[in-house]
């Protein structure tokens, strides 16, 4: 092998290493934004089921007319 192939080599590990170390970088940024984005809807998912059973605890609060869904609507 001559030099010049020899440099050609190491010229190409370099590139393989330089494109590895951006690609596990870029690999750790979008692994810790999937966390944030995880822990974020966790938060989301929740405050809807504590709305959700707010809405029901108020729902069963009110007098109203109960819906019976085996009968049609009134104008019919």
């Amino acid at each position: 092998m001559t030099g010049q192939e020899v440099d050609a080599l190491l010229a190409r590990v370099d590139e393989l290493e330089t494109r590895l170390a951006f690609q596990d970088d870029t690999i750790q940024s979008l692994n810790d934004a999937l966390g944030q984005q995880q822990i974020a809807l966790d938060r989301v998912e929740r405050s809807l089921q504590l709305i959700a059973k707010r809405q029901s605890d108020i729902a069963s609060l009110m007098p109203g007319d109960s819906i019976d869904e085996n009968q049609p609507p009134p104008h019919y």
